[in-house]
Parts: C-alpha cells; sequence; structure tokens
C-alpha cells in the first residue's frame, strides 16, 4: 500500500535544484533534472553525510558538495570509483504537484 503525500508544485523546484523534506526519521531530498523528472533520496552522503540536495544535479545524477561523490538520483548508487548508496523514495507529478510515498517513511524504514 502506498501513501502518496502533496509536498509541493514542481515549480517550487528549479530545474537542476533540490528541496528538502524534513520527517522525524531525517531529511529526503527531492531533485528535479532539466527535463523535468523527479527524484527522491536520502539527503545525506553516504561517504560524510554531506547535504546531496546542495550537491550540484546533472543528468540523473547528484555530486556531494563537499568530496565530490556521484550518486545516481533514481538507484541511490555510488558511481565511478566510489563505493557506497542511499534510499531512494517513490515520487511522482500529478497536474503539476509532486507526491511522495512517505510509506517507508511513516513505518521508519529510512536508512
Amino acid at each position: 500500500m502506498t501513501d502518496w503525500t502533496d509536498i509541493g508544485a514542481l515549480t517550487d523546484i528549479p530545474e537542476r535544484g533540490a528541496r528538502v523534506v524534513k520527517t522525524h526519521l531525517g531529511c529526503v531530498a527531492v531533485f528535479r533534472t532539466v527535463s523535468d523528472e523527479v527524484f527522491a533520496i536520502d539527503d545525506a552522503c553516504p561517504h560524510k553525510g554531506g547535504p546531496l540536495s546542495e550537491g550540484i544535479v546533472h543528468g540523473r545524477s547528484v555530486t556531494c558538495p563537499l568530496h565530490n561523490m556521484v550518486l545516481r538520483l533514481d538507484t541511490g548508487l555510488a558511481q565511478g570509483a566510489d563505493e557506497g548508496a542511499v534510499s531512494t523514495y517513490a515520487v511522482r507529478v500529478e497536474k503539476g504537484r509532486i507526491m511522495l510515498d512517505t510509506t517507508r517513511l511513516r513505518r521508519g524504514q529510512v536508512a
């Protein structure tokens, strides 16, 4: 079962930008790509906890602003020689609104 929660308008996030959804279990970074794809991942880099929401979005990836670790937005996996991963969350756009599946967040299943 999914629990879709409206977290804002697509236009609230600039192209190649991000916004943070704060939860009682931690922060989730919601990204918008230049082609209006939307992804949601943990906001903490697996390397040293850098704020991924402040990173550089390129294609379907984000580069951590602290140590340049590159993570895929669709899988949460580190790219290149880096190792590690972050959790990803289901997200979709309906009528210009961003909907986040908060089922795992409510159950306390955030990494």
